[in-house]
């Protein structure tokens, strides 16, 4: 299974009748990210074919901890789960909410909502007693906009795979590609 690896994306397209471009977080489990293509046109299909990657990650080392893919198998519980975290934000006199988006690993989503508290961005932007650092669609901290990774996976690869996470100390987290980067230069190998 080493050669499945787990992908972390942020997609990016401007929907018909829309006035700015839109954004959302995809994982997804592939070779390359050239073979997953058909899965990031069957996520957003209202994009109709315009979408494009922001930002993208190969997932193997999070929090001093290795991720793996393996197919699925009957296990007891992972004492360890990866969840994604989408925390919103404010400075003062800016029209804007601002974004940061994290993996981390813990053993709940609780632990999980406690790690996005400790960082930067949590502490720095809090425009307001009103207006303070989410986790998105919420004001204040809330579990119920934190996902576990393996839940938010195509549903086909949920049944297929499972990520096994263990504990690796001194690892480097991966490098993450950022641009503006069309499906057709995946095709065309440009990546």
């Amino acid at each position: 299974m080493d050669s499945y690896k787990l992908f972390y994306l942020l997609l990016g397209c401007t929907p018909q009748g829309r006035h700015t471009e839109q954004h959302d977080v995809f994982f997804c489990i592939g070779k390359t990210l050239e073979a997953i293509i058909p899965d990031i046109q069957n996520f957003w299909p209202e994009a109709d074919g315009k979408i494009h990657i922001d930002a993208w990650r190969e997932v193997t080392a999070v929090d001093d901890y290795r991720i793996r893919i393996e197919e699925r198998t009957h296990r007891s519980v992972q004492p360890e789960l990866l969840f994604f975290i989408n925390l919103g934000g404010y400075l003062p006199g800016s029209f804007e909410e601002y974004h940061h988006k994290l993996i981390t690993v813990a053993g709940s989503m609780g632990a999980a909502v406690q790690r996005a508290k400790q960082t930067a961005f949590y502490k720095d932007y809090n425009a307001a007693a009103k207006a303070v650092s989410h986790i998105d669609n919420k004001y204040g901290v809330d579990v119920d906009d934190v996902f576990n990774v393996e839940d938010i996976l195509p549903a086909y690869q949920k049944e297929r795979f499972m990520l096994t996470i263990t504990k690796e100390e001194g690892i480097n987290e991966d490098p993450v590609g950022i641009g503006y980067l069309k499906l057709d230069q995946l095709r065309e190998g440009l990546l």
